[in-house]
């Protein structure tokens, strides 16, 4: 390299440089130093401002908190049923709305997305007012005689959990069918016609073509989705309140009550907030080992 050329090259490098330097700072100053300070916090105790070094203890009272086991059991819930099915929901959805032969997709793909930019306070209420006991969901199923009386929705542990999983379902399933929808319409349509020659049916063609090919953008979603649900707050905080007695409570919503609600505890609130974080980084690592290379069709 002569030296015409280096200071060419050091003048490039100078140049990215200047671009990405704004990033990485707003990077250190707004996302890693708020890690670091929230880890150093969890290793605090004490109420309010009034705090002392306690090293990994909140750490170790994690697994002594019955709260704290039945709030991550409730979120683990969720997890497990909401999103599984809410995925295969989108995809199914999507699949569906691809078809260029179906009449009024704009409006179908518009509806089913609708929910996605609505006020999570204001669906939430709305939920919570369909699903009293004097709401119109019993009234209907009451009227109809598909019940002999209102069922205690939000007032049974098991019934309010199957409003939040519903009303989570219906607020997120557009979104994650808009990912499958794009990539869809990126999919070669000769690939589907190939197969039709073949004798493929519509089955045939949506596992073995529609699936692979949308491997990448799946895995997108999964991980998307697993961190949303364990981060839950707004529709368990205004649809059931956390209750009843706390067989509904979410990781965050707890993670609130310790912050604002009872006596604030913010290095055990960290603590539990680390918890949050080690879920997903695992529960990520465990989708993207399982699913293998997103590449591989």
């Amino acid at each position: 390299m002569n030296k015409r050329s280096s200071k060419q090259w050091f003048r490039l490098a100078n140049n990215g440089w200047a671009f990405v330097l704004p990033s990485i700072v707003l990077f250190l100053w707004l996302v890693l130093w708020p890690m670091i300070s929230a880890f150093l916090m969890s290793l605090q105790k004490g109420k309010g401002t009034v705090v002392e070094f306690a090293g990994l203890d909140n750490y170790i009272r994690l697994f002594q908190d019955p709260v704290f086991i039945s709030s991550t059991i409730n979120t683990i819930t969720y997890f497990i049923i909401q999103v599984p099915v809410m995925l295969v929901l989108a995809l199914i959805i999507s699949s569906i709305l691809n078809n260029p032969r179906l009449k009024f997709r704009g409006f179908f793909r518009t509806a089913i997305f609708v929910p996605c930019v609505t006020s999570l306070v204001a669906y939430s209420l709305l939920f919570k007012s369909m699903f009293a006991t004097d709401g119109i969901i019993n009234q209907v199923l009451v009227s109809l005689h598909i019940v002999s009386e209102p069922i205690p929705w939000l007032l049974e542990t098991f019934w309010a959990k199957v409003v939040i999983i519903f009303a989570i379902t219906w607020r997120w399933t557009g979104y994650n069918m808009i990912f499958y929808l794009s990539s869809m319409q990126n999919i070669d349509r000769g690939v589907y016609e190939a197969a039709e020659i073949d004798g493929a049916g519509a089955w045939q063609k949506f596992w073995y073509i529609t699936v692979p090919l949308l491997k990448p953008v799946i895995l997108l979603t999964a991980i998307m989705s697993t961190t949303g649900t364990l981060q839950l707050f707004d529709e368990v905080v205004n649809i059931t309140s956390g209750g009843p007695a706390n067989s509904t409570m979410s990781i965050s919503q707890y993670i609130y009550n310790l912050s604002f609600k009872y006596a604030p505890d913010f290095g055990y609130a960290a603590t539990v907030s680390y918890a949050i974080f080690i879920m997903v980084a695992v529960l990520s690592l465990i989708q993207m080992k399982v699913s293998g290379d997103p590449n591989d069709n």
